[in-house]
């Protein structure tokens, strides 16, 4: 069953780290938080490296579905 809420966690892996290899590890799996208006910009607002949330071009990651498993592994460390 696929899962419609927007409040659901949903997840990215990056692509591209190029402008902050300190702040972004590529393809690592990122914590994505629901942000209409930087979607409606181009972006993507994702938990990083540093623990918060910070607006990043959508174009350096690839939403993903995980395993119920992952989620909760992920979302213990995010």
């Amino acid at each position: 069953m696929k899962r419609t809420n927007e409040y659901e966690p949903k997840f990215a892996v990056c692509i591209n780290n190029s402008e902050y290899p300190a702040s972004l590890e590529l393809h690592k799996i990122y914590r994505v938080l629901s942000d209409k208006d930087a979607a409606r910009d181009g972006d993507i607002r994702i938990v990083d490296e540093s623990g918060e949330d910070y607006l990043y071009s959508a174009e350096w990651f690839v939403l993903i579905d995980v395993p119920r498993k992952v989620e909760s592994s992920v979302l213990q460390v995010a």
